[in-house]
C-alpha cells in the first residue's frame, strides 16, 4: 500500500555543494531520506510504465554513482538504503551474468531452502534469465509488493553467495586466489541478504523510513 511520506524539500545551492562533499552528514542522510522517500511514493501511486523502467535502467545510463551519490551512505535499514542495495544487487548481476547465473544454480543444488521460489528466477537459470530476475526485483519495488521484491532479492542473494562459498571450498587447494575472491563474495552478498530481509520486515510494520 502506498503510504504518505515527508514533503519533499528544496535546497539551496551551497547544501547541494555539502552533499557532493559529504562536509555535513546531517543533510546527506536528509536529502537520502527525503529523496527516497518522495521517488517512491510518487511512483507507487502512479505507477507510468516508461517512468518505471527508466527507473529501473536509470544506473545503465547514469552509472551506480549517480544512485550511490544519493543513497549509499545512510543506514542499512531504512528505505534509501535499501533502495541502494538493490539496485546494487542488479548492478552486481549486470556486471557478470554468466559468472552470477553459475553462482546462483550452485546455490540452489547446495542449500534445500524455498529460496529458489521466492527469488522467482526461471529454470534453468542462465544468463539471460538473471538478467531478467533482476530486472523483475527492481520493477517489483516500484510496482509491486515491496516487501516481496525486497525478499525476492534477499533470497537471490543467499543464493548467490552459497553457490560463491561451494566454488570456492573447490578452488581452495587448486585456485588460492580464486578461492579467495569468492569467499569475499560470499561474505558481502550474505550481508546484503540480510539487510534486505531486514528492510522487508520494517516494511511490513511500517517502520522503514
Amino acid at each position: 500500500m502506498p503510504r504518505d511520506h515527508h514533503r519533499p524539500v528544496h535546497f539551496t545551492d551551497a547544501e547541494f555543494a555539502a552533499i557532493k562533499g559529504g562536509e555535513d552528514p546531517a543533510l546527506v542522510n536528509r536529502v537520502a531520506h527525503e529523496t527516497a522517500n518522495a521517488l517512491l511514493h510518487r511512483v507507487r501511486q502512479d505507477p507510468d510504465p516508461e517512468v518505471v523502467e527508466r527507473l529501473v535502467t536509470y544506473t545503465d545510463v547514469h552509472g551506480i554513482e549517480a544512485v550511490a551519490e544519493l543513497w549509499a551512505r545512510v543506514g542499512a535499514h531504512t528505505l534509501p538504503g535499501a533502495l541502494w542495495r538493490i539496485y546494487l544487487m542488479r548492478t552486481v548481476i549486470r556486471q557478470n551474468p554468466d559468472e552470477i547465473a553459475f553462482l546462483f544454480t550452485r546455490g540452489t543444488e547446495r542449500i534445500g531452502t524455498i529460496d529458489q521460489a521466492v527469488a522467482g528466477a526461471e529454470q534453468p537459470t542462465g544468463p539471460s534469465e538473471i538478467l531478467t530476475l533482476a530486472d523483475s526485483i527492481l520493477h517489483g519495488l516500484y510496482t509491486g509488493d515491496f516487501a516481496v521484491a525486497l525478499d525476492r532479492g534477499a533470497a537471490f542473494c543467499r543464493l548467490a553467495a552459497a553457490g560463491a562459498t561451494s566454488v570456492a571450498d573447490d578452488s581452495d587447494l587448486t585456485a588460492e586466489e580464486r578461492a579467495s575472491v569468492l569467499t569475499v563474495r560470499a561474505f558481502r552478498l550474505s550481508e546484503l541478504a540480510e539487510d534486505l530481509t531486514a528492510a522487508a520486515a520494517l516494511w511490513r510494520r511500517d517502520a522503514l523510513d
